[in-house]
């Protein structure tokens, strides 16, 4: 129990570092450089995802 208590209190104050770094331009440049990064990273792996189930789907049919 004492173990989920530290989690909820560090996920609470990551929210609220967050929070303040956001209101900051800086914080707010590395927010938005940190959701290109993930979004250039769920990208290649929709498309490499994408690229697999046709291959997949390719060798079924033959």
């Amino acid at each position: 129990m004492k173990n989920l208590l530290w989690l909820l209190i560090g996920v609470i104050g990551g929210f609220v570092a967050a929070h303040f770094m956001n209101k900051d331009p800086r914080g707010q440049e590395i927010f938005a450089d940190i959701d290109a990064r993930i979004s250039e990273f769920t990208g290649i792996l929709s498309d490499a995802y994408r690229a697999e189930e046709a291959r997949l789907s390719d060798a079924t049919d033959d």
